[in-house]
């Protein structure tokens, strides 16, 4: 039986994580008492003790936790702070084999972001196969619940007190520099970081991540059959599916896939102007689903293993 430590299990990620796993009999969980939660050295030896410990933590307590953790201790850490370090396995299996690979044999597993995850989902397969240029211009709109933002502003979407402006949805990371540009150009293998617009709105969870293409952008010879056969051949299993038609009478929701740990990619638009999307939960495969999928990969268990698809 394995041993689990969840190091930051009062946040969102590390809560959801904690709730999923106590309802499983293959591992033991590894707590600490609430006076101890915060105590580096309690939480050191709790990490040493285990044989997969996640971190879901701010990126800098991150640090500072791989820094005292034994090298023999599995760690995979749902934060920004290790997703384009080479040295560290990137937790999409399903993006290629060796991803896969590198997740089996890796203890130190680093987690990919909720936007990231739509981003490189659509864009990896094209860079890889040819299809766009590294060069590439790109924009990317994600609009996602409210879920993602954290629980101070989960308790004033949800309180009495919510500002009338938070009623409808509002863009943010207008300067562009979210934290996510770095992670989705350095695993996708673009030169330029996209225009990246993402947008929270008034629902807890689910994310749809859109791309645009001309068809002028695509690479000579190549056209929107192309895309959907790149998608289609790599995007063929129970977590992230390639999906023939998800209209909804010519809307797409962003809540279809609330409470789901699976991703659905789907092309749509014309042959001149096309539409790439991916569609899934910024709390399942953009967060806990995505770890713990990574937690049974590593213990050579079926990756849908606890997983709500």
């Amino acid at each position: 039986m394995y041993k689990i430590f969840i190091d930051g299990k009062a946040g969102t990620t590390g809560l959801r994580i904690y709730d999923r796993l106590g309802q499983r009999d293959d591992i033991q969980l590894i707590t600490l008492p609430e006076e101890d939660r915060k105590k580096l050295d309690c939480r050191i030896e709790a990490i040493n003790s285990s044989d997969i410990s996640f971190l879901c933590l701010p990126d800098a307590a991150s640090i500072e936790a791989v820094e005292h953790a034994s090298k023999n201790v599995r760690i995979i850490d749902t934060s920004t702070a290790h997703r384009t370090n080479p040295d560290w396995a990137y937790g999409f299996a399903e993006l290629s084999d060796e991803h896969r690979e590198k997740i089996i044999h890796s203890n130190r597993i680093s987690v990919p972001g909720c936007h990231a995850s739509g981003f490189i989902a659509l864009i990896y397969p094209l860079i890889k196969n040819g299809i766009i240029s590294p060069d590439c211009d790109l924009s990317c709109t994600s609009i996602s619940g409210y879920s993602g933002a954290g629980k101070q502003a989960i308790s004033i979407y949800e309180g009495d007190e919510k500002p009338d402006l938070w009623n409808a949805p509002r863009e943010y990371a207008i300067l562009q520099e979210h934290k996510h540009l770095k992670e989705m150009k350095a695993i996708t293998g673009i030169n330029k970081a996209p225009i990246f617009m993402p947008i929270i709105a008034d629902y807890y969870s689910g994310m749809l991540v859109t791309i645009g293409l001309h068809k002028s952008q695509l690479n000579p010879g190549k056209t929107k059959q192309h895309v959907i056969e790149a998608y289609s051949s790599l995007y063929n299993n129970d977590i992230v599916k390639y999906c023939e038609n998800v209209d909804e009478e010519n809307f797409v929701s962003a809540k279809a896939m609330s409470g789901k740990d699976d991703m659905q990619v789907f092309v749509s638009g014309n042959d001149e102007r096309i539409l790439l999307l991916a569609r899934y939960d910024n709390l399942g495969k953009g967060a806990s689903g995505a770890a713990i999928e990574c937690m049974n990969i590593a213990m050579g268990k079926d990756e849908k293993t606890g997983l709500n698809i």
